[in-house]
């Protein structure tokens, strides 16, 4: 689409008119004759002598290719533009990290599937765990695994078909035997220092308690709350179990509580689908977008073809100048 970005500026298309009819002829002096009888001479022819002018008449040419210059320079200062079609682009205005407990306990064969079967915990975490990823199209993703220590295993990205991917390709033990939460919530709050986004979410599966941690989860959580990250965190280890295998609902909760977040308890797969199903519900998606049009300026078009139209009459009249004084 073509357009005018200053059309206003069209209103100076009659100024050369308007000065004409208003400012009156250029006049000057120039030498002549004199004649000591020239009033006797104007006498004698009935003539009453007046202060003479010479105003110098443009021809039919000269009136077009100025006219058109002058249009052809008011279009180029009206500043011409071609507006591309618009171009949208859509921001995500949260970052979502899930950090998965990938100890040696989830490969605990104790998770009830929906036909009835037994299945170890990380096959339904990578099941459930993948369906809520597919789910979130207008949020990054970022991926952390923790065992005896947090490793980043993807970076916030958009490109969900690779989280799914590492989440299939997780394996129990492959992070350490043991449980890292509060080191899990510290590498989460440095990912998330790198992102400039509003609304930060860091969402926590484990099965277990906190036993390698050199930073303990409720002075993480303080640190997540100070940088505005909620924290939600879900437990699907055995409460009534002892050591390594105990699940800590009483941390997860306060971590949960402490940054604004829920903590949830999945028993079976069909609970922790249900609690991803929440989650999503709770965090629904948030995106900004943005939209411009890409312009072309066209002004030195119409300012290029003023200068041709100029050139042309001047040197056309020039040259007809010359041919003519040549001749005489």
């Amino acid at each position: 689409m073509y357009q005018l970005d200053y059309p206003w500026l069209l209103i100076l298309l009659p100024l050369p008119l308007v000065i004409w009819w208003i400012l009156p002829a250029h006049r000057e002096t120039s030498a002549s004759v004199r004649l000591p009888f020239f009033k006797e001479v104007a006498g004698a022819a009935g003539v009453t002598p007046t202060a003479g002018s010479v105003v110098a008449r443009r021809t039919w040419p000269q009136i077009i290719a100025e006219t058109l210059a002058w249009c052809l320079v008011v279009l180029a200062l009206a500043r011409p533009q071609f507006v591309e079609p618009p171009i949208d682009k859509v921001e995500p205005q949260r970052d979502l990290m899930l950090a998965l407990d990938l100890s040696q306990s989830m490969d605990t064969v104790d998770f009830t599937a929906p036909d009835g079967s037994s299945h170890a915990r990380v096959d339904a975490v990578r099941t459930v765990v993948a369906d809520f990823v597919e789910k979130r199209k207008g949020d990054r993703i970022g991926l952390i695994a923790f065992g005896d220590a947090p490793y980043p295993l993807v970076p916030f990205t958009m490109d969900h078909r690779t989280v799914e991917t590492v989440i299939a390709q997780t394996l129990p033990g492959m992070a350490g035997p043991r449980t890292s939460l509060g080191d899990a919530i510290g590498l989460a709050i440095k990912m998330f220092e790198k992102t400039t986004v509003p609304e930060k979410v860091l969402i926590i599966l484990t099965d277990g308690n906190d036993t390698a941690s050199k930073m303990p989860p409720a002075k993480a959580a303080d640190i997540a709350k100070q940088k505005s990250v909620v924290i939600h965190t879900v437990g699907i280890g055995d409460p009534a179990a002892t050591g390594e295998d105990k699940l800590d609902a009483a941390t997860l909760q306060k971590v949960a509580t402490d940054t604004g977040g829920r903590y949830f308890f999945g028993g079976d797969q069909m609970q922790l689908a249900a609690i991803y199903d929440v989650l999503d519900q709770i965090t629904p998606e948030n995106q900004k977008s943005l939209s411009w049009r890409p312009r072309i300026e066209l002004f030195h078009w119409p300012l290029g073809a003023a200068i041709v139209v100029l050139a042309l009459f001047y040197g056309a009249s020039g040259a007809a100048g010359l041919l003519r004084r040549r001749a005489a």
